[in-house]
């Protein structure tokens, strides 16, 4: 072969390469979730666009096994609904730092708590520091890995906090 020839394959190999690398992305935005292993999707449904890419976010990862990450999109999924449910009451005020920032979710944990015009069931209250502890070592704990098991613990809880806070947001 020619080294001309050599230099035609060769550019040929890299253009082919280029096309395949685009072609197989992931697409830009959240996919569905095959199946739903953590959150039931229709728990969701209808509320915001992105709490149900957050919920297909924390379902796929469940289902690749990345459970860390799976612990941090719950504790963002839970931190929101916190928010969304004092915004819906006209009670964000009550969650803002000194310089308007939302508090961090340690505190908006013990607020909403503690919320008269938020009345959380006794099981939502028990069920809110385990989720927020999950996600804070997943998070911040550099040798704390999580497994299948400590996601799987925690989903009765995740779904008695989902469901009361959707109704606290008025969204279901």
């Amino acid at each position: 072969m020619s080294s001309a020839a050599a230099h035609s394959a060769a550019q040929l190999a890299k253009q082919l390469q280029g096309s395949a690398d685009a072609e197989s992305r992931p697409p830009s935005e959240t996919a569905r979730s095959a199946a739903e292993p953590v959150i039931y999707v229709a728990m969701v449904r209808g509320t915001r666009g992105y709490l149900e890419k957050l919920a297909h976010q924390i379902n796929g990862t469940y289902a690749n096994a990345w459970y860390d990450a799976c612990a941090v999109m719950i504790r963002r999924l839970v931190e929101t609904l916190i928010i969304e449910s004092y915004e819906a009451h006209g009670l964000q005020s009550r969650i803002h730092d000194s310089s308007g920032d939302y508090l961090f979710l340690r505190d908006l944990v013990d607020r909403i708590t503690a919320e008269p015009a938020l009345p959380l069931g006794r099981n939502a209250k028990k069920a809110l520091p385990k989720l927020k502890d999950i996600g804070d070592k997943s998070a911040h704990s550099r040798r704390f890995v999580a497994h299948r098991e400590d996601i799987d613990k925690l989903l009765e809880d995740l779904r008695t906090v989902i469901q009361e806070l959707l109704f606290l947001a008025k969204l279901k």
